[in-house]
């Protein structure tokens, strides 16, 4: 005999009431917001979140909170209920492994390096890409310009004033610490901020890769888009992968992260190394135009 699950009931010891209903709006809502897949096992974590939201404005259950955010009633919400459901776990260096890969690619290029990091987070990825570039051309102003872009505004923020905790550069040799950071004093002491070469080199901007039309021009020679797919379904990580294929060079890279394999849902590359793909062979030599012709919509 099977139970019948009551959407309608919620824990009478939280704060808020929040059911399985509530849940399966917000899965709902956020997947149609930014293409993130909820499992089943994150209820609680949603509730930790969004309950921070409903103290904030003031909201005292989230179905009206919800319907809050489906009316539109507070524009500036949608922001924060994405930001809040965003998972950001990065580290400098994280799979080090492709920073190698990374200099070796750019080495020996005479015209300038563009870099495109797709999930940039508190700016540990983006920076450690920047220091690569620097130790590839022997500069700390390389021929190279980095986008780094996130859905989640506040990590954004973070990322653009360069500012850690000294805990955070610790696994770095003594060479790239005394090289890439300025220790802080007095009132700074225990923090770090990159050096204004490495932040120059980064433009940093807010993109949902959900949307329709990106704001990116030219091509890439590598884009970062690392344990980013592992949040969206087979068909949203192909709309994405068929979306990358007119901004990369015919030898461009495509990083990913180590749970993700891209061979599963897209044609359009093929794998070079350990999670590195590269453009497949027909799409390098030549179809790419006719795939950015139609990106564009033109015959």
């Amino acid at each position: 005999m099977t139970k019948s699950i009551d959407k309608n009931r919620s824990d009478s010891s939280k704060e808020f009431s929040f059911n399985a209903r509530d849940f399966d709006r917000v899965r709902d809502l956020i997947y149609k917001r930014a293409g993130i897949s909820l499992a089943d096992s994150k209820q609680e974590m949603v509730y930790s979140r969004l309950a921070r939201r409903l103290r904030a404005t003031g909201i005292h259950s989230f179905s009206e909170y919800l319907d809050s955010l489906e009316n539109q009633e507070i524009d500036s919400e949608w922001e924060a209920f994405t930001n809040a459901l965003t998972t950001n776990l990065t580290s400098f260096f994280r799979e080090e492994h492709h920073f190698p890969i990374l200099a070796e690619h750019v080495a020996g290029k005479k015209e300038s390096v563009s870099i495109w990091c797709s999930a940039s987070s508190t700016g540990e990825e983006p920076y450690s890409i920047a220091m690569t570039l620097c130790e590839a051309f022997g500069t700390l102003r390389p021929p190279a310009h980095i986008i780094a872009t996130d859905i989640d505004t506040n990590v954004l923020e973070t990322a653009s004033r360069g500012v850690y905790n000294l805990d955070r550069i610790e696994k770095l040799s003594a060479e790239r610490t005394r090289k890439f950071f300025l220790k802080g004093k007095g009132a700074q002491e225990g923090l770090v901020r990159v050096r204004p070469e490495l932040r120059d080199l980064i433009t940093f901007k807010q993109l949902n890769l959900l949307e329709e039309s990106w704001p990116l021009s030219g091509e890439f020679d590598a884009i970062f888009c690392r344990n980013v797919m592992i949040y969206f379904d087979k068909p949203t990580q192909s709309k994405i992968l068929k979306k990358f294929v007119p901004l990369m060079k015919p030898d461009g890279l495509l990083f990913a992260g180590h749970s993700e394999n891209f061979l599963y849902v897209s044609d359009d590359f093929k794998l070079r190394g350990k999670t590195v793909y590269e453009l497949a062979k027909s799409l390098a030599s030549g179809t790419r135009t006719a795939s950015r012709h139609l990106q564009k919509g033109n015959p």
